[in-house]
């Protein structure tokens, strides 16, 4: 299987035309650029949110040309410390213009099953996927496009889903 980095994937916010919307089923994530911001507040210690600045200029560009940039987070309640912090940073992420929402594990109906093994991915226009994968320790290896129709359809169908069941960060009391 061939991997784009995720340098490659921010690539992709380049060139779709609508809706990006990305699915995150992890309660940890790995990723060299998070490490020493995620330690700092470990710790207790002030950011200054400059490793966000790229991700930021991005997200500005893109939701200011009236694209939406759409997030569900499926998460385990109580949280995990990493969802803790990226609870905290959200607001962050909606300034840039995204859009946010929540929604706790237990409360996914029973019937649901995630494609893709299992995998967080990004779906680009309802006709492109980047499908994360991750090695044991939950670091970031780069992410598979996957362009088959079907299997798209399904993501698209299952995107809808859970925006429709999921909780405005806003509203989402953690």
């Amino acid at each position: 299987m061939d991997l784009i980095t995720p340098a490659q994937r921010d690539e992709l916010f380049n060139q779709f035309e609508r809706d990006a919307f990305h699915l995150e089923l992890r309660d940890d994530y790995g990723s060299p650029v998070e490490d020493t911001p995620y330690a700092r507040w470990q710790r207790g210690e002030p950011d200054d949110y400059a490793w966000l600045d790229a991700w930021t200029t991005l997200m500005k560009r893109v939701t200011g040309e009236g694209k939406a940039v759409r997030r569900v987070r499926v998460v385990t309640e109580p949280h995990s410390q990493y969802v803790r912090w990226e609870h905290s940073l959200t607001h962050l992420n909606i300034e840039m213009g995204e859009d946010i929402r929540w929604l706790p594990r237990h409360l996914l109906p029973e019937e649901i099953t995630f494609p893709l093994s299992g995998n967080d991915w990004w779906l680009y226009d309802d006709s492109l996927l980047a499908v994360g994968h991750f090695d044991p320790e939950g670091r970031v290896l780069g992410s598979e496009i996957v362009e088959a129709a079907d299997v798209v359809t399904q993501c698209a169908g299952l995107r809808d889903q859970l925006w429709s069941l999921a909780i405005p960060h806003a509203e989402y009391k953690p």
